[in-house]
C-alpha cells in the first residue's frame, strides 16, 4: 500500500493525574494510549475492553505469552511489545491490519507466524534480538527489509476458508404467462485489468493472487458460471479483450464488441495492448447485431464545451468511454407459439466506466449525461431507419438496458439522474462550478428547449439492483459500496430475478481484509440479472402503447 503519513508515538509520554474536584465535577478523561509496566507476568481480561486504543506500550514486563484476544483491540495503531519473555505470538495478530508499528525487539522468538503478513498497513516492525531463524533474518536485514518479509509471509500463507459459499439467486416475480415476453440475462462485471492489480493498491492480497495468469481463470469461471445472454465487462484489457474473453465466449455462442479508453490512440503499439476499456457480448442464438457504436466522452466534451474552462479542463481531460451495440431480439426467444406484435425487436444494450476519483462528482455527472444523450441520438438514428407506421419507428419503443461501473453511490447525482429523469442544473455534484451553458445540449429538450433549472432524459429507467439488495458491489480494505449498476427501461421490461450478494457476516467471520482475495479474483463483485422483455401492443386509435402502459392506462379507467 502507497505510505500514508504516519506519526508513531511521542516517547516523551506525559502523564496528567485528574483531581477528585475534577473528578467530581463530571470532568471526561480522552486518551487513546495505554502504558502498561511493573515486570507484569499476566495481562487482565479487561484491557480487551479499550477498543479505542490506538497506541499499547506493554514493553519491559515478563510476558511469556500474549493472549489471542489482543486481536480485541482493533485500533492499534502502535504495539509496543519489546523487552519481554515471549516465546510465540498469536496468529490472531495478523487480524490486527490498523498497526504501523509492531514492536517485538529482545524477546525469545525463534518462528513467526506467517499471519503477520496480513498487516499490509505496518511500516516498522522490531524484530532485533530474537533467535530467529537464518532465512527470516536474512530476508527483514535486506533493504526494505520489512516489506520483504512481510509480503513471503503473506505468499506463503495457508488459504482459508477453503472455499466461496455460493451467492443465492432472488426470485422477485414470475414470467408473465399471458402477454408475449422475451425473458433474458444480463451480467455487468468490472474485472480489474492487470495494470491496476498492484500490491501499492492491494496489499493485502497475496501477489501470487493478484497475478494475472491466476486471477484470468476465476474471471472466466464467473463469467461462465453465470452463463448470462448478454455480458457487460469494464476494466477489459485490449489484448486480453482478443486472446483471452473473445477467444473463449466465441466457443460458448456469443459474439462481442470493444473499444479501449480514448488514450489507445496516443501511446505506443505495445502500449496499448495494456489500455483497458468496456466489451459487450452477447449469445448469438438470442440476438443479432444491428449496430455498434462507442462514445468517447472526452470528444463530446469538447464538440459541447461552449466556451466552458471547467469542461475542457475537468471533463475533456479524462479519457473514460462507453459503448453500445444496438441488437435484434430473435423470434425464438419470446413465449412459445408467441410472437410479438411487430415485425422487428430492437434492444439498445449499453456499457460504460466512468471516472474514478470521488473528487470529481461533477465529471462523472456530466459524462452520465453524455452518454445518456448520445444513446439518444443512436435510438433515434435507429428508430428512423425503420418502415414508418411501425412500432419500432418510435424511439422510445427501443428498450435500453445499460450496465456501468458509475463509481458513484446509491445517493450520488449520478444515480439520482438515471433514476428520476433528471438533476437540477444547481446539484450539489457540480460543486458550483460553471457548467449551466454547456449543460442544456445534454438535457431531453436540447438548446432550444425551454429549461425550467433543471438537465433531463427521456429514458425511464428503473435499476434492476434496489432495496440495498446489494450492500457493495465493491470491496477492498477502505472503501465498501455500491457502485456497479444495472438499469433498464421499465416501460418495456421488469425484473424477474437477481443474483445476490455474497453473506456479509462470511466476508467478516473470515476476516477478508478486502479483495482481490484468493478467492475473489476482481475487486468488484459480479451483478446478473433476469429481465423480462415485453414488447408493444398494436396500435390502438394511432398510438403505441406498451403492455406496461397499457396496463396502467386500464388501471386508470377502473378508478
Amino acid at each position: 500500500m502507497p505510505k500514508e503519513k504516519y506519526d508513531p508515538p511521542d516517547p516523551r509520554r506525559l502523564y496528567t493525574i485528574m483531581s477528585a474536584e475534577e473528578a467530581a465535577n463530571g470532568k471526561k478523561s480522552h486518551w487513546a494510549e495505554l502504558e502498561i509496566s511493573g515486570r507484569v507476568r499476566n495481562l487482565s481480561s479487561s484491557l480487551w475492553t479499550l477498543t479505542h486504543l490506538t497506541a499499547l506500550h506493554i514493553n519491559n514486563n515478563n510476558l511469556s505469552r500474549i493472549p489471542p484476544d489482543i486481536a480485541k483491540l482493533p485500533n492499534l495503531v502502535y504495539l509496543n511489545l519489546s523487552s519481554n519473555k515471549l516465546r510465540s505470538l498469536p496468529a490472531e495478530l495478523g487480524n490486527m491490519v490498523s498497526l504501523r508499528e509492531l514492536l517485538l525487539n529482545n524477546n525469545c522468538l525463534r518462528v513467526l507466524p506467517y499471519e503477520l503478513g496480513r498487516l499490509f498497513r505496518l511500516q516498522t516492525l522490531g524484530l532485533k534480538g530474537n533467535p530467529l531463524s537464518q532465512d527470516i533474518l536474512n530476508l527483514y536485514q535486506e533493504p526494505d527489509g520489512t516489506r520483504k518479509l512481510l509480503n513471503y509471509m503473506l505468499d506463503n500463507l495457508a488459504v482459508h476458508p477453503e472455499q466461496l459459499p455460493q451467492r443465492p439467486w432472488i426470485t422477485l416475480k414470475e414470467r408473465d404467462q399471458v402477454a408475449s415476453s422475451a425473458v433474458f440475462t444480463v451480467m455487468s462485471y468490472n474485472v480489474l485489468c492487470d495494470k491496476y492489480a498492484t500490491r501499492q493498491l492491494y496489499g493485502y492480497c497475496p501477489s501470487w493472487a493478484l497475478n494475472w495468469e491466476y486471477r484470468k481463470k476465476g474471471i472466466m469461471e464467473e463469467i461462465t458460471n453465470c452463463d448470462a445472454d448478454i455480458i457487460s465487462l469494464q476494466e477489459v484489457e485490449t489484448e486480453q479483450y482478443y486472446t483471452l474473453f473473445l477467444e473463449t465466449l466465441k466457443d460458448r455462442g456469443y459474439d462481442g464488441y470493444f473499444c479501449p479508453k480514448s488514450r489507445a490512440k496516443l501511446v505506443s503499439e505495445q502500449e496499448r495492448k495494456h489500455v483497458d476499456g468496456c466489451a459487450v457480448f452477447f449469445k448469438t442464438e438470442k440476438f443479432s447485431l444491428v449496430q455498434k457504436h462507442t462514445v468517447e466522452f472526452n470528444q463530446v466534451a469538447m464538440a459541447n464545451s461552449e466556451g466552458s474552462e471547467v469542461m475542457l479542463n475537468r471533463v475533456m481531460t479524462k479519457d473514460n468511454i462507453g459503448v453500445a451495440v444496438l441488437l435484434e431480439v430473435k423470434i425464438e426467444l419470446f413465449s412459445a407459439g408467441m410472437k410479438p406484435t411487430q415485425d422487428k425487436q430492437l434492444l439498445l444494450v449499453a456499457n460504460a466506466h466512468m471516472h474514478w476519483d470521488p473528487e470529481f462528482s461533477d465529471v462523472k455527472l456530466i459524462q452520465t449525461m453524455m452518454f445518456l444523450s448520445e444513446l439518444k441520438s443512436i435510438a433515434e438514428r435507429a428508430s428512423s431507419s425503420v418502415a414508418s407506421g411501425s412500432p419500432a419507428s418510435d424511439p422510445a419503443s427501443i428498450p435500453i438496458v445499460l450496465c456501468a461501473d458509475l463509481n458513484s453511490l446509491p445517493d450520488s447525482g449520478v444515480v439520482e439522474y438515471l433514476s428520476s429523469g433528471g438533476v437540477a442544473e444547481n446539484h450539489k455534484d457540480f460543486k458550483e462550478l460553471r457548467y449551466n451553458e454547456c449543460l442544456t445540449n445534454f438535457s431531453c429538450n436540447g438548446k432550444s428547449g425551454k429549461s425550467d433549472g433543471s438537465i433531463t432524459h427521456s429514458f425511464q429507467l428503473k435499476s434492476a439492483y434496489e432495496s440495498n439488495l446489494m450492500p457493495f458491489t465493491n470491496y477492498t480494505y477502505d472503501f465498501k459500496g455500491v457502485i456497479d449498476y444495472i438499469f433498464f427501461t421499465k416501460t418495456h421490461m421488469s425484473v424477474l430475478g437477481l443474483l445476490g450478494p455474497l453473506e456479509t457476516q462470511w466476508l467478516v467471520d473470515n476476516n477478508i481484509t478486502g479483495c482481490p482475495h484468493p478467492h475473489i479474483p476482481s475487486d468488484h463483485f459480479s451483478l446478473l440479472a433476469q429481465l423480462e422483455l415485453q414488447p408493444p401492443l398494436p396500435p390502438l386509435n394511432g398510438l403505441h402503447l406498451t403492455v406496461h402502459s397499457a396496463a396502467c392506462d386500464s388501471q386508470k379507467l377502473k378508478d
